[in-house]
């Protein structure tokens, strides 16, 4: 993330989707913290443009509910919610009414008019896909998006279905803005610990020089989480884990992972390397898919002594859903740093506990000095990078146990932010809305990107598509996913890592 100019520019974000979900619980909290710790200019205006009929009193308070529940600060007090109230107005419409665009340039123009200088621009969609296309034609018809420094867009994700929706969608947003002006959102990228992992091996002289196949014996990204999907039936049942998590989240954390050192720090060649790492992965056959990807749907069961139902069984789901809960694949990144070291990728829901991490786990000693009595407990040594719930970093190696006799035992060197930093981390969404207020699109993903990583699970999702699976559900909440998930990494001779923060589950893993 850049540092901001000394002088903040002035900024008018309108969110279309303003009543929506994504805007209460994420967005306005985010800025209500930005404006807390004076990041925000003291031009800023926010309008929310949405097809639920607000008067400002109802829009207001709709938001202060979310921010109360859903801000890192807690509630709101008066004073500070008084204070960022009067930046927020709304606009009431039909997403497809270009007469609404034209009012919307107008106060825009008016907003304008209120200073000195042009504020940036920022549209953030926060709907739905199927309205991009709407929003995005009538944007362009209203000449709003013309100004291809200070006018933005902000795309949440789903980036599409499969390759072919992805490319359409690039082709449609192209169309209209420039590339500079796309900010592609993917969370995950604004957390802490995910950014973390460039400062850990291009800051440190420690990592780089063994972080290849010499020295690493395989990578291991896990997404547990132990909730189901809740009121998300809807979309989880177009969406399925491979396209959730992995395409996007997982295959974020891989290519930081992976990627080759940058000269700089400069946004594309950041991404120019992410793009690298993608156009290296291996191509999976469709006919092959069996051997690289597994698909799990979870059953009811217990979760923290609570029982929880299936998927079938959870409401928008189909009774007879053949989408999976549960997504695990096996990637090769196919260059000279990484050549034959596998990265295994897995994520789901109703999973013992709630974690993502990624695992780094090095080859064993070239040779085994130590008798076999010293070494009973000995472990290669591997790093975990936890980006949540706990966020930082472990280094598992061998040491000594006291005593008048050598004896080897694992032990764990860490850090976390709590300790290290004492101060919150701020929200992700809080990192990203401030890097497309100061137009830095580092953090964010090129069409480039985000076509080549659908370039990756697509042929599985088609694998999939051509066979249904027989054996859904295959794996019991509260379980780590379907046996074959296990056999996938044992036919390799290795299994998955736990950290730390899931040992009390060691006992649930087969």
């Amino acid at each position: 993330m850049m540092s901001l100019p000394s002088q903040h520019e002035p900024t008018v974000i309108v969110i279309f989707g303003a009543s929506g979900d994504l805007t209460q619980r994420k967005i306005v909290p985010a800025l209500y913290n930005l404006f807390l710790d004076h990041w925000l200019p003291e031009r800023f205006a926010l309008i929310g443009f949405a097809r639920t009929s607000f008067t400002e009193a109802s829009f207001h308070e709709h938001l202060r509910k979310g921010v109360d529940q859903f801000s890192r600060r807690g509630k709101t007090n008066g004073e500070d919610w008084q204070a960022f109230a009067p930046h927020i107005n709304c606009m009431s419409a039909d997403y497809g009414d270009l007469s609404a665009y034209a009012t919307l340039s107008d106060s825009l123009s008016k907003l304008d008019g209120e200073g000195h200088t042009k504020p940036n621009h920022v549209f953030y969609l926060a709907t739905p896909p199927g309205n991009f296309d709407a929003i995005v034609q009538r944007l362009g018809k209203a000449k709003l998006c013309s100004d291809r420094k200070q006018d933005r867009i902000v795309i949440e994700k789903p980036f599409g279905r499969d390759l072919s929706s992805a490319r359409t969608l690039n082709r449609t947003l192209t169309s209209i803005f420039d590339e500079s002006q796309i900010y592609r959102i993917d969370h995950y990228l604004g957390k802490e610990t995910v950014q973390n992992i460039l400062a850990l091996r291009f800051a440190n002289a420690l990592f780089e020089p063994i972080w290849n196949r010499h020295y690493i014996d395989h990578v291991q990204i896990t997404v547990a989480e132990d909730v189901g999907v809740d009121h998300r039936g809807g979309y989880y049942e177009r969406a399925g884990a491979l396209r959730d998590m992995i395409q996007n989240h997982l295959m974020q954390i891989l290519c930081l992972i992976a990627m080759e050192p940058p000269v700089s720090f400069n946004a594309d060649e950041i991404r120019n390397k992410k793009v690298d790492v993608l156009h290296a992965i291996r191509p999976i056959p469709q006919e092959q898919v069996n051997g690289f990807a597994v698909r799990g749907q979870y059953g009811d069961g217990w979760i923290q002594g609570q029982h929880a139902p299936a998927y079938r069984e959870e409401p928008g789901v189909a009774p007879d859903s053949s989408t999976e809960t549960f997504a695990a694949l096996k990637l090769f990144v196919d260059n000279w740093r990484w050549q034959s070291v596998p990265f295994y990728l897995r994520a789901g829901k109703r999973l013992p506990g709630k974690v993502s991490q990624a695992s780094v786990q090095f080859r064993s000693v070239p040779h085994q000095s130590f008798p076999p009595s010293a070494v009973r407990d000995w472990q290669p040594n591997h790093l975990v990078i936890h980006i949540q719930p706990e966020e930082g970093t472990l280094l598992r190696i061998q040491a000594k146990q006291p005593g008048l006799t050598m004896r080897l035992s694992p032990v764990d060197m860490h850090f976390t932010y709590k300790e290290a930093f004492q101060t919150p981390s701020p929200d992700a969404y809080e990192t990203l809305l401030l890097d497309v207020m100061i137009g830095d699109a580092t953090l964010f993903m090129r069409a480039d990107q985000v076509e080549a990583a659908w370039s990756v699970v697509t042929p599985v999702l088609e694998g999939w598509k051509a066979v249904k699976s027989s054996d859904f559900p295959n794996y019991s909440s509260g379980t780590w996913g379907p046996e074959a998930a296990e056999a996938l990494i044992a036919r390799d001779g290795r299994k998955w890592l736990l950290s730390t923060s899931l040992e009390k589950h060691k006992g649930e893993e087969t």
